[in-house]
């Protein structure tokens, strides 16, 4: 019984009836050990402590609702300004600088968002990544396969317009080279980085760590869906597709806390439709 001991960490005998010593807050050597931590330094450990952007943090200070505004203004403007130049110009290469404008639409506040702050954690990359990646992106496009045959009829494989029996030049950029290399990384740096993110991290405290990321998933992959809507046309099964992929991609983000496995899904997706593309065009 003699061994237990008070808040101040000196023996109680519970058989005496003297009470305990209290330590010496004046002794130097001691004074230093019992002093309480204020609550300033105990918040500055926590912060330092954090790890991962989705426990909140210094990191996603600026990943909030202006991000998100100056996010969802440059989307906009961009897709305005694109549909004007594919109005405008009568030219082969007026949908590839469409496409660019987009991009740039999306790249832009992207850069901006990660000069101010990189959320922690987020850019890490792990084998598990390249794994998840490549299996989701198999499965994605043979999901889509199944449902563009929902109908009954098998689909037939897709294939590149052709001039004068090659492909041009605009057709390989937009539809060979910009799916693979540029959209993925361009396409989820913005819709599963800057408006997850930003999304999450301003609801995560008020509202608590689900409901912010089933908010954050939601709305970034309609977003997704609503921007390939309105360039490529209204399309049931493309839409059912395209919300496949969006909320794998966004469940990728918010399961591991990094973005690379998105991006290769998003690869290997569109990288499937240019294969089958090509030997379409081949055996056509």
């Amino acid at each position: 019984m003699s061994d237990q001991t008070s808040d101040a960490g000196t023996p109680v005998d519970l058989w005496s009836l003297q009470p305990p010593q209290q330590p010496d807050v004046s002794d130097p050597a001691r004074g230093s050990v019992d002093a309480e931590p204020s609550p300033q330094g105990a918040r500055r450990g926590s912060r330092l402590a954090r790890t991962d952007w989705r426990l909140g943090g210094r990191t996603v200070l600026r990943w909030r609702e202006q991000l998100l505004a100056v996010a969802l203004l440059s989307l906009g403007a961009s897709v305005l300004l694109a549909s004007l130049v594919v109005t405008v110009w009568d030219s082969p290469w007026a949908a590839p600088a469409a496409t660019a404008v987009i991009g740039i639409g999306m790249l832009a506040p992207t850069v901006w968002a990660f000069t101010r702050s990189r959320p922690v954690g987020l850019l890490r990359f792990r084998a598990l990544d390249l794994l998840y990646g490549v299996m989701l992106g198999v499965f994605l496009r043979m999901l889509q396969g199944w449902i563009a045959s929902a109908g009954g009829t098998p689909a037939a494989f897709p294939s590149f317009v052709r001039l004068d029996g090659g492909l041009t030049p605009s057709t390989l950029i937009v539809e060979a080279v910009a799916p693979v290399v540029a959209a993925p990384v361009i396409e989820e740096f913005f819709f599963r980085a800057v408006v997850l993110v930003s999304l999450y991290t301003a609801l995560r405290r008020p509202f608590g760590k689900f409901a912010a990321g089933l908010v954050s998933a939601l709305a970034s992959t309609a977003l997704f869906v609503l921007l390939h809507g309105i360039w490529a046309g209204p399309d049931a099964g493309a839409i059912v597709a395209l919300s496949a992929l969006g909320i794998a991609c966004a469940l990728l983000v918010l399961l591991t806390g990094r973005i690379w496995a998105a991006v290769l899904a998003h690869a290997v997706y569109n990288g499937a439709f240019v294969a089958l593309a090509v030997l379409g065009t081949v055996l056509g």
